[in-house]
């Protein structure tokens, strides 16, 4: 009876095989592979998709440029508070009446003008009584209360002449590098 071709290439195959491997070393194989076969997710690979669809946090996909007294406002991803924009001041100045605090907390926001990222410093005005429109709480990379100096749950109106709160405004300092 003739063999068929795939028989006799199968046959050569298995007996090259045994001929070069003991069964020891095809078990050592054959375990390293089940032992990294976890790993191989790890791989970068199809990663670039992957990064397309999770660029960025929730607040930079909904961020817009154009209405400040909104809490969508790309430069309000790290703020606590009412927005002075919305209280008769601005981004960058606090309303008649109050004073901004020498101490801020800092955040870094996505301009979806341009996708640079910006160093924004947090600032309260303080010194009159609470504003109490267009309050926000935007928590974008906010930092636990141990590390104070980025956490936005901190009334910051200390060296003012009162820690009475008013509202926060959010300065843009610079490129974030």
């Amino acid at each position: 009876m003739k063999r068929i071709g795939v028989d006799n290439w199968g046959e050569r195959l298995t007996r090259r095989l045994a001929g070069q491997l003991s069964r020891r070393s095809a078990l050592a194989r054959l375990g390293a592979l089940l032992v990294a076969a976890p790993a191989f997710p790890l791989l970068p690979v199809q990663r670039a998709r992957a990064a397309d669809a999770s660029i960025g946090t929730d607040f930079s996909r909904a961020a817009q440029t154009t209405d400040d007294q909104a809490c969508n406002y790309w430069r309000y991803c790290g703020i606590d508070g009412n927005l002075c924009s919305c209280c008769g001041g601005s981004t960058h100045s606090c309303p008649p009446g109050s004073q901004p605090s020498p101490t801020s907390w800092i955040g870094s926001c996505v301009n979806p003008a341009d996708q640079r990222s910006y160093l924004i410093a947090y600032r309260d005005c303080c010194g009159t009584s609470v504003c109490n429109k267009c309050g926000c709480l935007n928590t974008d990379h906010a930092m636990p209360i141990y590390r104070p100096q980025a956490n936005n749950h901190v009334i910051w109106c200390i060296g003012t002449n009162t820690f009475e709160y008013h509202c926060s405004m959010a300065v843009l300092v610079g490129l974030a590098e």
